[in-house]
């Protein structure tokens, strides 16, 4: 073989990834551009005049951090300097062929968001509380982080959980009956898990066994369970709401000294049950996809179930374990709704939820790390509405309900970057 040869071999994998390397810094360039028109254009249009007040502190912290003022549109515009510095390097390191560092995107969003908020709280004579903005998402994220682990549980083993939305509201029916009728929020859980493993059942059935396509299983699934339990809840939860529709939820259980930290205490460690399973659920997710046998087999199976197969690991058999698996951990985001946020159940209270948490397993890359910080972005999406509307800021309702569904867009179509599924998922095996 000629050196000519030999050299054209090595350099044609390092010339794609050079490429695929460049078509994504130069869309993450073009995102942050676009975002930082579309802030200044906001700034321009409707500029508000007035200070903001940030809180730090809350009564009960080892010591008190003082509200920080700071005068709203300088400091807007002072951040949209430094989106725009962020975005002007972004296109200088992509002009040479190197990616985007994921902290330049990190410092663009943290001078966006900093930038917003003073805007968005000018001349408000409430405080801005960061608390309650930070500790409201990882409460609202709930749902979607246990949502988007299920998704890549069963993505992992070939299988798109496209049902997410089904097991969520399944779970929240189920969580709301039971807690009702035995006056505990624990066997709510349990119920609630059960209850997102059948509608993963389910799916499996038709989709393992029968081979029907798993997006059309799984989007029937969520009209169905839709339908089911609207129809449910008139007719059944409706005239009897106070023995079958009045939950006991879960408490705030605030850990000793760590809850009286400054900032960081009352976020992560004054939170009901549900959010510390929460914080134990993600790393047990990843260390058992990645550090055990189970996970390996399930990865395997995700990515060449016939290779799989032929040396001796049973393809359907695997794949219903993940999928039962994964209905069971959406399940706990469904109980979410009927023993943490509210006491009882509501008509398609899940509001979409799921569908997020597919999302968000787009955009984590099927790791279940990435996708659960995608769910806590989510979540976060979804809390600034709650928190801008008690400082009374001017911002419509309506616009604040579509941020969710923006983060969502823009983080799937710019700023994921090129993202590979497991190379069996969605695709039916045949033994033979």
């Amino acid at each position: 073989m000629s050196a000519d040869h030999q050299t054209t071999q090595l350099d044609a994998p390092l010339s794609e990834t050079t490429r695929t390397v460049t078509v994504v810094s130069w869309k993450t360039a073009g995102v942050l551009l676009t975002v930082t028109v579309l802030y200044a254009l906001m700034l321009l249009a409707v500029p508000h005049s007035g200070d903001t007040r940030f809180l730090l502190s809350q009564r009960g912290d080892f010591f008190q951090i003082p509200v920080i003022v700071v005068p709203a549109l300088v400091f807007a515009w002072v951040c949209g300097a430094v989106m725009l510095a962020v975005t002007a390097v972004a296109f200088a390191l992509t002009a040479r062929g190197r990616r985007t560092s994921v902290w330049l995107v990190v410092l663009y969003s943290l001078a966006g968001l900093l930038g917003f908020l003073a805007w968005a709280g000018a001349g408000s004579p409430r405080d801005l509380s960061i608390v309650g903005l930070l500790g409201g998402a990882v409460l609202w994220s709930v749902p979607f982080v246990y949502g988007a682990l299920g998704g890549v549980i069963g993505e992992r083993a070939g299988v798109v959980n496209i049902a997410i939305e089904a097991q969520l509201l399944g779970a929240a029916f189920t969580a709301a009956i039971v807690s009702s009728i035995t006056n505990s929020a624990v066997a709510g859980l349990v119920a609630a898990v059960v209850a997102g493993a059948l509608v993963a059942l389910v799916l499996g059935v038709f989709a393992i066994t029968y081979h029907v396509n798993q997006v059309i299983v799984g989007v029937v699934l969520n009209v169905l369970v839709v339908g089911l339990t609207s129809f449910l809840y008139s007719q059944v939860l409706v005239p009897s709401a106070e023995t079958l529709n009045s939950t006991t939820r879960f408490q705030s259980i605030p850990i000793p000294v760590l809850s009286d930290i400054p900032v960081i205490g009352p976020v992560l460690f004054d939170q009901p049950l549900l959010i510390y399973l929460m914080f134990i659920a993600v790393p047990t997710v990843w260390y058992t996809l990645n550090r055990t046998r189970w996970g390996l087999r399930l990865r395997a199976v995700g990515e060449h179930p016939k290779a799989a197969d032929t040396v001796g690991i049973d393809v359907v058999r695997t794949r219903y374990n993940a999928v039962l698996v994964a209905g069971a951990v959406a399940g706990l985001g469904g109980a979410f709704y009927t023993t943490v946020q509210l006491s009882q159940f509501g008509e398609n209270m899940t509001g979409g939820a799921g569908y997020i948490a597919l999302a968000a397993v787009i955009f984590g890359k099927w790791d279940p790390v990435r996708a659960a910080f995608a769910g806590l972005l989510f979540g976060f999406a979804s809390n600034l509405q709650n928190v801008l509307s008690v400082v009374g800021s001017p911002v419509p309702s309506q616009f604040m309900l579509m941020i969710p569904y923006v983060v969502t867009l823009l983080a799937v179509a710019g700023l994921v970057g090129r993202s590979r599924p497991p190379a069996a998922s969605g695709e039916p095996y045949v033994k033979g």
